[in-house]
């Protein structure tokens, strides 16, 4: 099965230059029950600039879904199914085992082939051929990534999508768009005024987000395909926490054009704003539930912040959170069984799922000041800001709260994360 690659670093094509700084992450917590696994260097990849293999390990551990064995002291590095030493492989406890290899072709772009191996079954259970420039090493190494991690656990790996999120140094704000890995960041905007709140449309293309360049908070939708953008809500008063519907035909925004803050929609281009919530009370933040005919939203209308749902036709709003006195900024899983937001208890801010079947709560986070949560789009991930030695840092933890890692630029404050779909391609 041959794939022809498509370069995701096409999107970002307009976007500003290289970010001077990159994410560095750290793991700070692992996973129960990895799988065992060996990514055995591909033959041939030395002609690349980067293994890899290298890139594909590191993608694995990162998940926390996986314990990567010791590769070295194999011999002859195998490339077919019948040239591996299963017994070598047994004898390291291995379930299963990642071989390779890189070829240039005669037009100067290069292909990789890789094999994902059943260790005590001793069968292929996974294989494919990527064609790629050699600009396109890491988006290759991390579709490679997605496809050993679907295989071997069921879910779709998320390796090969984006985060977005915002960078302060000095009296300097930029949005920026990175690999799920933190690295190749690129810059889409930078201001002397603060940008927050950035939500990516449902296919990738565009990122929607509030700018106060204009001494006020004016929200823009921006194009990552064409470098446009467009102020789609700019109206008298506040202007903020845009929200994509799932068709990418409408946005969720908070404005006060009417008096108090009240969420409306209106159509990606700025068009026809409908209010839909009518309380006396500040309705803030909304989130779209998977099914796309309901709102998640905040609202302070019971005396102290909740989290609420309505339909998006308007009418009645139900009450969803329950425990606490204090809750924000909802965010639901794509398959809508889970909503976490963060809570206040004790004067600390944490991250918290909500089992919307069982009402079941669970404290996913340890922090002092976390906020901004977002879900990674297989849902077993969330990207959330927190605050490490008073500057912003990113960080993210598994949806059991056992796998968490800190994502973090020296010298510099960093906030307002945003995880991307995936990719159809």
């Amino acid at each position: 099965m041959r794939y022809i690659l498509t370069s995701i670093g096409l999107l970002l094509a307009l976007l500003c230059a290289n970010a001077q700084s990159q994410l560095s992450i750290e793991i700070t917590g692992g996973g129960a029950n990895q799988i065992p696994i060996g990514v055995l260097h591909f033959v041939g990849e030395e002609a690349l600039a980067q293994r890899i293999s290298d890139i594909v390990e590191a993608d694995l551990q990162r998940s926390g879904r996986f314990r990567m064995l010791f590769a070295g002291n194999v011999g002859t590095l195998p490339t077919e199914l019948a040239q591996v030493n299963f017994d070598d492989w047994k004898s390291r406890s291995a379930d299963a085992l990642v071989i390779g290899s890189v070829v240039r072709l005669a037009d100067g772009r290069y292909e990789a082939r890789f094999r994902l191996l059943d260790v005590p079954k001793q069968t292929q259970i996974g294989g494919v051929a990527f064609t790629l420039t050699a600009q396109q090493v890491r988006a290759t190494a991390h579709r490679i990534a997605d496809v050993v991690y679907e295989k071997l656990t069921g879910d779709r790996g998320v390796f090969s999508t984006r985060i977005a999120y915002v960078v302060k140094q000095g009296s300097r704000y930029e949005l920026q768009i990175a690999d799920a890995d933190g690295a190749g960041a690129q810059t889409a905007l930078a201001s002397r005024e603060p940008i927050i709140s950035p939500a990516w449309s449902p296919d990738g293309s565009r990122l929607a987000y509030v700018s106060f360049e204009n001494k006020k908070p004016v929200v823009y939708v921006h194009s990552l395909v064409s470098g446009q953008r467009q102020a789609v809500a700019n109206f008298k008063g506040s202007n903020s926490a845009p929200a994509w519907s799932t068709d990418g035909k409408q946005l969720a925004v908070v404005l006060s054009k009417d008096g108090g803050s009240q969420i409306y929609l209106i159509g990606a281009d700025g068009s026809n704003p409908r209010r839909i919530t009518n309380s006396g009370a500040i309705d803030t933040e909304p989130f779209f539930a998977p099914d796309g005919q309901s709102i998640y939203f905040t609202s302070d209308r019971g005396g102290s912040p909740q989290i609420y749902r309505m339909n998006t036709s308007g009418g009645e709003a139900t009450r969803v959170t329950f425990e606490g006195s204090y809750n924000v900024s909802p965010r639901v899983s794509g398959d809508g069984k889970s909503l976490i937001y963060i809570a206040r208890e004790s004067a600390r801010f944490q991250l918290k799922s909500l089992d919307l079947a069982s009402k079941q709560v669970q404290v996913l986070t340890d922090g002092q000041h976390d906020e901004s949560p977002s879900f990674a789009p297989n849902g077993k991930l969330i990207l959330y800001a927190t605050q490490v030695g008073n500057r912003g840092s990113l960080a993210a933890v598994s949806s059991d709260g056992r796998v968490k890692q800190r994502l973090s630029v020296q010298a510099a404050d960093v906030r307002e994360p945003a995880w991307g779909p995936f990719f159809n391609n």
